[in-house]
């Protein structure tokens, strides 16, 4: 039989791709499956009593204020509170009108992409980088231009030369998407003096930076490098933030920080989207940063994940053929991401399967095509035990993928 939705679907329903992350996690779910797949928190290092708390108190100040609909543009004692929390990394306090409260950062690349993507405009990002913010992007037609990364992050020397081609092209590009911080799914860092010339180059070329940054709070080692938003004097960067890795993802509550002419524009869009990020959430969360618990958890988590990042990097040179593979080790963040020499990673995934060990496959972090020899690993969700277990398995599958 014919479906009736067929002739009806839209030219973004014909092109669309499911996640393949999310479409796998059928497999993790399997008995006795260790997955290092999704990029999840360790649900057994999230705050559930210091939450319930301030979920409680919240609900006796403002319940029948928060139960109702909101502002679009954010909870204003959140927003309070992030202007003064964020302001280190901001390199300054943001006014109200600077920041929006969304869904989530994932929203901030929708609302962006809203606000500046027509079909056939370009996005610039690293080669590789986080899927389901191309994903997003490519919803609304947008195309990629990507920039090759080593452990230092994104080439950015590579970025004039890019950039003249694509003119040359006729191409516009929108606006250029990085993640400077323990990237996913790359593992790598920004340095210094490449965030300082990425600025530096969009601020000539008058191209907007959108700065992905979910893990930077997340750092094991060294210290806190400057945001790009703070290198920026122009107004530039647009910051995305989110309380899915230093709280909880099911809060679902992230922001944006940016020009405030940007900022509105967004806010507008969100209008049309969802009206406004749930009252509740928003307000459990600042209830929850305004008792001082974040600020008393972010060390806990860190030395927690940093353990998790020192056992992880013992079980891989334990258990992997090292002449086999390579990789960054991550100084933050939640991944690890593997290239091998000889092993084709879609092959080495169904053995991995066979034993019961999962990751995500490198292919879908590139927009344009590539990643046949490299897998993303996370490090955070499993526990020790796991780990050991797991990474032996997946050692045994590339050493019989290597002599089949």
């Amino acid at each position: 039989m014919t479906s009736i939705w067929e002739p009806l679907y839209g030219r973004a329903s014909r092109s669309l791709k499911p996640s393949p992350i999310r479409e796998m996690l059928h497999l993790t779910r399997r008995p006795g499956v260790i997955s290092f797949a999704g990029g999840m928190p360790d649900p057994a290092a999230f705050p559930v009593d210091a939450f319930r708390e301030a979920a409680n108190r919240i609900l006796e100040e403002q319940g029948r204020d928060i139960l109702q609909y909101g502002t679009t543009e954010g909870y204003p004692p959140l927003k309070a509170f992030l202007s003064d929390w964020t302001a280190p990394r901001m390199g300054r306090k943001l006014a109200e009108d600077e920041l929006l409260i969304t869904a989530g950062s994932t929203q901030v690349v929708d609302l962006l992409s809203w606000a500046t993507i027509d079909p056939g405009d370009f996005v610039i990002c690293e080669e590789a980088t986080f899927l389901g913010s191309t994903g997003t992007m490519r919803n609304h037609g947008a195309s990629f231009i990507t920039v090759p990364c080593d452990g230092d992050g994104m080439k950015v020397e590579m970025l004039p030369a890019l950039l003249e081609e694509a003119k040359a092209k006729g191409r516009k590009v929108k606006y250029i998407y990085t993640i400077p911080n323990f990237h996913n799914p790359l593992g790598c860092t920004m340095s210094l003096p490449r965030r300082r010339q990425l600025v530096q180059i969009a601020q000539e070329w008058e191209i907007p930076i959108l700065e992905d940054d979910p893990y930077g709070y997340i750092r094991f080692d060294g210290d806190h490098l400057p945001s790009l938003f703070s290198l920026d004097g122009s107004g530039i960067v647009i910051y995305a933030g989110s309380f899915s890795k230093i709280l909880a993802p099911g809060t679902r509550v992230g922001w944006a920080g940016g020009d405030r002419e940007i900022i509105r524009k967004m806010a507008v869009f969100k209008q049309a989207v969802d009206v406004c990020t749930s009252v509740v959430a928003q307000a459990e969360v600042y209830k929850y940063c305004e008792l001082g618990f974040l600020d008393a958890f972010l060390p806990k988590i860190v030395d927690h994940y940093r353990k998790k990042r020192d056992d992880f990097e013992t079980a891989m040179r334990r258990f992997l053929p090292l002449e086999e593979v390579s990789w960054v080790k991550p100084q933050g963040g939640y991944f690890y991401w593997l290239e091998t020499r000889r092993i084709s990673a879609r092959a080495l995934f169904d053995r991995a399967i066979g034993k019961k060990v999962a990751f995500v496959l490198g292919e879908p972090f590139f927009p344009n095509g590539g990643g046949e020899q490299a897998f993303r690993m996370c490090f955070t969700f499993a526990s020790p035990e796991q780990t050991e277990e797991g990474m032996k398995r997946l050692g045994e599958a590339m050493q019989e993928s290597l002599n089949p």
